[in-house]
C-alpha cells in the first residue's frame, strides 16, 4: 500500500495509522509493505511514517512507487532501518540499477530491493562462461 502522504503531511496520524491497520488486517497472514514515498517527505516525516507503519503492524516499509520524483537513497534506507529496527523489513526501490547500487542499499539496511536491473546486478563481474 502507499501511505496517504497528504494526511501524513497534515499530521493526521490517526487516519494514517488506521488506514495501514485496515490493510494489515485485510491481508491476514500475507506480508504488507507500506510505501512512504521518501522523495516527498522530510526526514522527520520519514521517521514518523516508519513509526506509524511499525505500530500498525506492517511487515515492510518501502522507499517509493517509482511514480514520483525520486527513489531510494542510502541515507533514506539507513534512516528507515534505524527507525524500524530489526523487527521490520526495509525495501529499497527506485534507482537500484547496478551491483554497486544494490550493495550500497544492502549495507545501508535494505532487506529487499526493487529493481529493473536484476540481470546487470546478478551478472556483475561474471564472464560469459559463467552463465
Amino acid at each position: 500500500m502507499v501511505i496517504n502522504v497528504g494526511r501524513l503531511k497534515e499530521k493526521d496520524y490517526d487516519y494514517v495509522r488506521d488506514d495501514i491497520e485496515a490493510v494489515v488486517l485485510a491481508a491476514g497472514d500475507k506480508l504488507t509493505k507500506v510505501i512512504i514515498e521518501t522523495c516527498l517527505l522530510t526526514d522527520d516525516e520519514k521517521v514518523t511514517a516508519c513509526e506509524i507503519a511499525k505500530a500498525a503492524g506492517a511487515t515492510f516499509v518501502k522507499t517509493s512507487t517509482g511514480f514520483s520524483t525520486g527513489g531510494a537513497t542510502k541515507a533514506d534506507i539507513a534512516l528507515m532501518r534505524r527507525t524500524v529496527g530489526k523487527e521490520m523489513g526495509v525495501k529499497a526501490s527506485g534507482g537500484v540499477r547496478t551491483y554497486d547500487d544494490a550493495i550500497a542499499m544492502i549495507e545501508a539496511g535494505a532487506t529487499r530491493l526493487g529493481t529493473s536491473g536484476s540481470v546487470a546486478i546478478v551478472t556483475h563481474g561474471a564472464s560469459e562462461t559463467d552463465y
